[in-house]
C-alpha cells in the first residue's frame, strides 16, 4: 500500500510520541517547531514567536504578565518553551502538535490567575506555555451594541476601544485593567456594573474556541452545552478561547465616583455592619460600593496601627442624584459633595482601578500590570450580615499580619434575578463576596508565616459565611481546597468543584466527558472527565 506524505508524517509524529520520555529538551523543541511548520499554511517562520530557555528574552517573556511572584521563584517548574501565536491557526496547530508529541499545554491570556496555573505546571512536566498576548484585536460595533474581542486583549484595551467609539457604552467586567479577557470571562467575571447588568459572562453572545481536535468552533457548531460551560466554568478545561462576542451595555455620559474612609476610631465597625444590611438589598442598582479593609499606621514613631475601611463607589449618574440616594439608603457613610467626582464611565473604571486623576486613558493600551507581588488569596460568600463582635475579632487578626487586604464586593440587584444554573457561575443569592489576601515583597520573607495567617483567618470566618458548600470564586483559584482529601482525584475535585460551581459542577463534568474525555485540557483544578 502506498502511503501519502501526510500519512508518513503522522507516523513520524507517533514515533516521536512513543519515545517522548527519552527525548532531551532540544529534541522536543525542534520536533514541535517541525510539527508547527508542517501544519502551517503560512510561509512565515515561527522563530520570532518561539522562545526557549536559551533565548535571551525567555525570562522576560515568562515574567511579562505573571502576577503572582510566588510562582516565578527558581524552585518552581519552568516551561520547556513559550509559543506566542500571531494567528488563530497557530493556536490550532499548537493543540495538534502538543497532543501528538505529548507535551503538556498551559494557556495564558493575562497571567492574573492567582495560583499561577497559566504559567506553571506542578502536576506534570515537560510543559509549554501558549501565550495569547499577540491575539488582542478589539472590534467594536456601536450600531449593533456588539463587540468581538480576542482572548489576549486586556480589559483596559477593551474599555479604551469601547470608549473610543462611544461615551455612553460600557461593558460589565473586572477592575484590574491588565487582566486578559480570555480567562477572565471563563470564570464569570464580576464587576462594578453587575448589580445593574450582571456578570461579563452573562453578556456574552458568541465565542470562537479551539477544541481538543484543533478545530475552531463557534456557538452554533459547539452547541449550547459547551457554550454554557465556557461562560463561567473556569478556564482551560474545555478548549482555548480565541474570541468572545460581547453585548455592550448603556452607561450615562456622567458617572460619579467617590472614596470615603472610616477607621476603627471613627466607627468603622458600626458603619461596615450597616453596609452589610443595605449594599446588596437596598441600594439603587445604579450604585456599587465596595469596601477595602487594611491596617494603616496611626503613629509612625511608635508604629501603632489601626484598621481602615475604604468605601469606593461608582454611581451611574450625577452627584446630585447620588447624594439623594445615599441620604435615603445609606446615611451612615456621611457622603458629601466634596467626596465625589463626576467623570466619564472610562475614567470611573480607571479611578476604581487606582489610576491617578490626571492619567491619560492611553495608558490602558500599554498593558501595564497593576500589581506584581508575592501573595496568597482566598474567597468567601456571605448570605447573612456578620455580627460586630466577629468583625472585632477580624480586626485583631488583621493587625497581627504585615500586609493583609480584605475586599468586600456587594451583589444583589440583577444578580438575584438570574438563575444559579443560567451559566456555571452559581453565586447569585448572596449579599457579598469576600476576598482575603496577604502579600509580601521579598522572596526571602517567611512564606509559611503568611500562609498560616491567611489559613487561620479563613478558619475563623467559617461559621459566618456560606455552608454546604462553603462557596468560593473560581477566578480566585485556591489550591488549598481539597488538598487534604486522601482518596481519588475526583474526590478532591468534588471539594473545590462544589465550592466553585455548586450543583453546576456535575453538568460541567458531563460536558467535559463528551468534549474532552481524555483530559487533554487540564491543570491542577480543571474540570475532570468521569
Amino acid at each position: 500500500m502506498k502511503l501519502s506524505i501526510s500519512s508518513i508524517f503522522s507516523l513520524f509524529l507517533l514515533s516521536l510520541l512513543a519515545s517522548t520520555s527519552a527525548q532531551p529538551p532540544s529534541s522536543k523543541q525542534s520536533s514541535f517547531l517541525q510539527c508547527l511548520s508542517y501544519h502551517s499554511k503560512s510561509s512565515i517562520p515561527f522563530s520570532s514567536t518561539f522562545f526557549t530557555p536559551d533565548s535571551s528574552v525567555f525570562t522576560t517573556i515568562l515574567n511579562s504578565t505573571a502576577q503572582n511572584l510566588r510562582y516565578l521563584i527558581p524552585s518552581k517548574p519552568k516551561p520547556e518553551f513559550i509559543f506566542t501565536p500571531t494567528h488563530e491557526s497557530h493556536v490550532q496547530n499548537a493543540v495538534i502538535c502538543s497532543k501528538q508529541l505529548g507535551i503538556h499545554l498551559r494557556v495564558r491570556s493575562g497571567g492574573h490567575d492567582y495560583e499561577g496555573l497559566s504559567y506553571v505546571s506542578q502536576i506534570e512536566t515537560p510543559f509549554m506555555i501558549l501565550e495569547l498576548a499577540e491575539l488582542r484585536s478589539v472590534n467594536v460595533d456601536i450600531q449593533t451594541n456588539r463587540a468581538w474581542i480576542q482572548a489576549g486583549a486586556t480589559l483596559g484595551e477593551v474599555y479604551y476601544r469601547i470608549a473610543e467609539k462611544s461615551r455612553t457604552h460600557g461593558f460589565p467586567a473586572g477592575l484590574y485593567t491588565s487582566v486578559g479577557v480570555g480567562g477572565h470571562i471563563t470564570g464569570g467575571a464580576y464587576c462594578t456594573l453587575m448589580r445593574k447588568y450582571g456578570l461579563a459572562a452573562d453578556n456574552v453572545l458568541d465565542a470562537r474556541i479551539v477544541d481538543v481536535n484543533g478545530k475552531i468552533l463557534d456557538r452554533k457548531t459547539m452547541g449550547e452545552d459547551l457554550f454554557w460551560a465556557i461562560r463561567g466554568g473556569g478556564g482551560a478545561s474545555f478548549g482555548i478561547i480565541l474570541w468572545w462576542k460581547i453585548k455592550l451595555v448603556p452607561v450615562p455620559s456622567t458617572v460619579t465616583v467617590f472614596s470615603v474612609s472610616k477607621t476603627l476610631e471613627q466607627g468603622a465597625t458600626q458603619v461596615l455592619h450597616r453596609w452589610q444590611q443595605v449594599a446588596a438589598t437596598k441600594l439603587d442598582k445604579d450604585l456599587n460600593i465596595r469596601v477595602l479593609i487594611q491596617p494603616t499606621v496611626v503613629d509612625s514613631r511608635s508604629g501603632k496601627r489601626t484598621v481602615t475601611t475604604l468605601y469606593q463607589g461608582q454611581f451611574l449618574g450625577g452627584v446630585k442624584r447620588l447624594l439623594k440616594v445615599m441620604q435615603t439608603q445609606f446615611p451612615e457613610l456621611k457622603l458629601t459633595r466634596k467626596d465625589c467626582t463626576q467623570t466619564s464611565w472610562l475614567k470611573s473604571v480607571m479611578y476604581i482601578a487606582g489610576y491617578a486623576d490626571e492619567t491619560p486613558p492611553e495608558i490602558l493600551l500599554q498593558r501595564n500590570s497593576t500589581f506584581k507581588i508575592y501573595f496568597k488569596a482566598k474567597s468567601d460568600f456571605v448570605t447573612d450580615p456578620i455580627p460586630e463582635t466577629v468583625l472585632e475579632g477580624l480586626w485583631k487578626r488583621m493587625l497581627k499580619e504585615t500586609r493583609p487586604v480584605i475586599i468586600w464586593n456587594p451583589y444583589g440587584g440583577v444578580m438575584r434575578e438570574i438563575s444559579e444554573s443560567a451559566i456555571p457561575f452559581p453565586h447569585r443569592n448572596v449579599l457579598f463576596k469576600i476576598q482575603y489576601l496577604t502579600a509580601w515583597l521579598d522572596a526571602n520573607e517567611d512564606e509559611a508565616k503568611h500562609m498560616n495567617w491567611i489559613r487561620n483567618l479563613y478558619n475563623y470566618m467559617a461559621p459566618y459565611v456560606t455552608k454546604s458548600p462553603r462557596q468560593a470564586y473560581v477566578n480566585y483559584r485556591d489550591l488549598d481546597l481539597g488538598i487534604n482529601e486522601k482518596n481519588t482525584s475526583i474526590t478532591k475535585a468534588s471539594v473545590w468543584g462544589k465550592r466553585y460551581f455548586k450543583d453546576n459542577f456535575y453538568r460541567l463534568i458531563e460536558i467535559k466527558n463528551r468534549v474532552d474525555p481524555h483530559n487533554f485540557f487540564r491543570h491542577e483544578q480543571s474540570i475532570p472527565p468521569l
